[in-house]
């Protein structure tokens, strides 16, 4: 019987024809126009067939006009189906709930592990997952994905040089990489302090050693400062010089920045659509309705439910969409020179060690091409110059005559 799937959606019943002349019987429901099929003879007096739901009530005519007995064995399909669970339907809710609730905790965030960071580092990523809701309880899906929060922790976190993230299961995997601090300059036996780089000296503090330079001298990159050896001419004695020598060194910037500009930003408005993905499918589930957004950024981030372990073939989508509007921005040639130099400043202070000082700054040149303003500025810095530097052997015999010849006033 063709289309016999549509049947079994509304209905079907199997009869049971007992007596003399089904085959009249047969032929009076053929003539009725009651489609019949799967036609069984069972002996020479019974005979089973099977009809649509709808058509029982047209049997019952031509069974009373005949010699012939029916009884309807077997009954299937939907309307069968569905009062059976009806009947069942405890059983059933309790089904459904019960694969509903493993379906959502097994999507739920129940493990944050951080490895790799110092105490103080491990509190300051806990605190910031938690400014961004990756925390214990928070359904997976509604979390950004793993490269968004890579990138945050990296931004807000300075104490990170990298950082990775991995979900498995339940829970989130943190592998951390930290800034390594700066190594503290070395201390020899016996070692000298030379200058770093070229400056003019504005303050010396020696706890030992033997100042070579004095406050306003000009020094050299190497240039000893402050010597190891100490003591009469012929009785040498070698220490560890240390001390700190401030100097005042010279930074030369070069700023451009347009007068006109324009670029886009996030006005802050946004809506977020969820939809449920069965096999390619998108179901929306919430956030219906159309934005009224002129310009925007859409950002998807799916989610693939899990039972246990087992990735399932449904999946969340969290569609956001964010308002983007075009400013434009302009500058007055004041303006521009002001923003100019402020942002020459954080660029300085970016190259300094957080100990100097800007002492002060020079526009050495202005000009405005092409609707640039263009800058080149000196900055003064206060900063310690010196680093150590090992005696080495022969250091003993003509350590005065490398004092003499770099000492300048």
């Amino acid at each position: 019987m063709k289309n016999q799937w549509i049947s079994g959606l509304v209905g079907i019943v199997r009869v049971k024809v007992t007596g003399k002349g089904v085959e009249r019987f047969l032929n009076q429901l053929t003539r009725n126009e009651i489609l019949i099929w799967n036609v069984k003879r069972h002996g020479t007096e019974a005979i089973t067939f099977q009809i649509k739901l709808s058509d029982v009530k047209k049997v019952r005519g031509p069974a009373r006009q005949s010699e012939c007995k029916i009884r309807f064995i077997e009954r299937a399909g939907g309307p069968f189906f569905l009062q059976r669970l009806w009947t069942n339907s405890g059983f059933v809710l309790g089904g459904v709930a019960f694969f509903a609730l493993i379906l959502f905790l097994s999507n739920m965030v129940w493990g944050i592990e951080i490895k790799g960071a110092s105490p103080a580092t491990e509190y300051q990523i806990r605190k910031e997952l938690k400014e961004m809701g990756v925390k214990i309880g928070k359904p997976q899906f509604t979390i950004e994905n793993v490269d968004v929060i890579q990138r945050e922790l990296t931004d807000q976190v300075k104490a990170l040089t990298w950082v990775g993230v991995e979900l498995r299961g339940t829970t989130y995997h943190f592998q951390v990489v930290e800034k390594e601090e700066p190594e503290k300059p070395k201390i020899y036996d016996a070692q000298n302090l030379v200058a770093t780089k070229k400056a003019t000296i504005v303050k010396m503090f020696v706890e030992e050693g033997e100042k070579v330079v004095s406050i306003h001298d000009h020094v050299k990159p190497g240039q000893l400062l402050v010597s190891g050896l100490i003591g009469k001419e012929d009785e040498k004695q070698k220490v560890a010089a240390r001390g700190e020598i401030l100097g005042e060194t010279w930074y030369k910037s070069q700023v451009e920045l347009p007068l006109e500009s324009t670029f886009q930003v996030f006005s802050g408005e946004e809506k977020r659509k969820f939809y449920l993905g069965i096999s390619g499918a998108e179901i929306p589930i919430w956030g219906f309705g159309k934005h009224e957004f002129q310009e925007y950024e859409e950002e998807l981030n799916t989610h693939q439910l899990k039972i246990f372990k087992w990735k399932t073939p449904i999946a969340v989508t969290t569609k956001t969409i964010r308002e983007r509007e075009e400013v434009n921005r302009s500058y007055s040639e004041k303006e521009a020179v002001k923003r100019a130099m402020d942002l020459a400043r954080k660029d300085i202070k970016n190259q300094l060690p957080e100990d100097a000082i800007v002492k002060g700054e020079e526009i050495l040149h202005q000009s405005i091409n092409n609707g640039k303003v263009k800058l080149s500025i000196l900055f003064q810095i206060i900063e310690d110059i010196a680093k150590s530097q090992p005696i080495i052997q022969g250091d003993e015999n003509d350590g005065r005559n490398k004092n003499d010849g770099n000492s300048t006033s």
